[in-house]
Parts: C-alpha cells; structure tokens; sequence
C-alpha cells in the first residue's frame, strides 16, 4: 500500500521550498528526471481495463526502468476522515525491453510525461518522499528532448510513503504531522482534489530565502 498527498506550487517559490525541505529533512536532494509512459489494455485482455506506467529514470547514465500499477483507494468512514489517500500499489524494475512486452501483450499507449526536478528521501515515522516536479509532455512520441510544460509557471509537489494494513495509521500520522511544516508554502491535499495556490507562499518564501532555511526539528 501507498500514503499519498498532492499540492501544486508556483515555480517562483519552489527554491524557499527546497530550502525548507532540507532543513526538516536533513538530506541532500536526489534530482529527478523520470519518462513516464501510461499504457492501457486492449479489447483482448479482459472486460475490466487495466493502465500500467512505466517509468524511465533518465539521471542514471544507463536509463532504468519501472514498472508501476496503482490500484484502487481504501474505503470506508475511516477513509473518508483521514487527509491522506491510502491506495493499493505494485512496483518492480524492468528490463529496457519491457515497453516492447507490454504491446506485444496488447497493450496500447495513452500519454507520456516527462517530469523534471527533484526528490528528498527520509526517515520521519515513516519513510517519506517528497518529489517537486515540473510536468511536461511531449510533442512527438518518446521526443524527452522536445518537451513542454503543461502547467508552465507551477509544479506538482507529492508527498508518499510506503504503508500496509498494518502500520497505515501511523504512516498516515506521519506524514500529516510532517505536511504541516509546509502549509505556509502549498496546500496537499488528496490527488483529485485542487485547492489551489496558498495566498501566503510569496511572504513565507521571502522569509525562508533571506534567513537560509536554517529549519532542523
């Protein structure tokens, strides 16, 4: 299972962000630049349509690739009441000719993105991940180097953690208590549910970028 929470963040700001994200996080950043190929099941794969996405991780000097399906949210009262989305997902890495296996199962592509920017990985009650990310799609099929925005001026912020029935209580206590430290600069909320831009990000970034970001707790 995956805890996940979304924002969006205007470009301008994104730097006060990664500011603040390093001193709560006490890491350095990993940058990010991922291929991301949806693809969805013919006709011939049964009744209920199924989507994959694999992922390309350009930053290694040999691109790896992901293979990634994320299955349907918790429900219930108790998944109403929580601000995170808790959801089922399946990861493994694939070889370079998984693209090729997926259409000679029948499989047929639906969009692609390209998405730019950085990642911070840590240990805070649970093992968080928060991805910044400018979203790009591209104007001829696989062209990575022809990319656009398709949000220029604001960025996906995506807040994760790896869960199970089990601990999915606390991951999501976790991960709750550590968005708050970043309310001044984005709201996060469920994906599928836009709040906007926060009116208060441009005095927070001010105030983050003339101290340095010395923020460690």
């Amino acid at each position: 299972m995956e805890c996940v929470v979304q924002g969006i963040i205007e470009t301008q700001h994104v730097e006060a962000l990664e500011i603040l994200l390093q001193g709560l996080c006490g890491v350095h950043r990993e940058r990010l630049r991922i291929h991301e190929i949806c693809l969805k099941s013919g006709p011939n794969l049964g009744v209920v349509a199924s989507e994959v996405r694999l992922l390309c991780d350009l930053e290694h000097p040999e691109p790896s690739w992901t293979v990634r399906h994320i299955g349907g949210a918790m429900r219930g009262a108790g998944a109403e009441q929580i601000s995170v989305l808790v959801r089922t997902m399946v990861e493994s890495k694939a070889s370079k000719n998984v693209l090729r296996l997926f259409y000679a199962l029948g499989y047929k592509l639906d969009h692609e993105l390209l998405r730019v920017g950085f990642a911070f990985h840590f240990q805070r009650g649970a093992q968080i991940t928060v991805t910044v990310s400018s979203v790009n799609k591209m104007l001829k099929l696989h062209a990575t180097d022809e990319a656009v925005p398709v949000t220029p001026g604001i960025q996906l912020v995506e807040v994760t953690a790896p869960a199970s029935s089990e601990n999915y209580t606390e991951v999501v206590a976790a991960m709750t208590s550590f968005c708050e430290y970043l309310a001044p600069l984005l709201h996060l909320s469920k994906p599928g549910i836009s709040t906007g831009v926060v009116p208060s990000a441009a005095a927070a970034a001010a105030s983050l970028m003339s101290d340095g970001g010395g923020t460690t707790l």
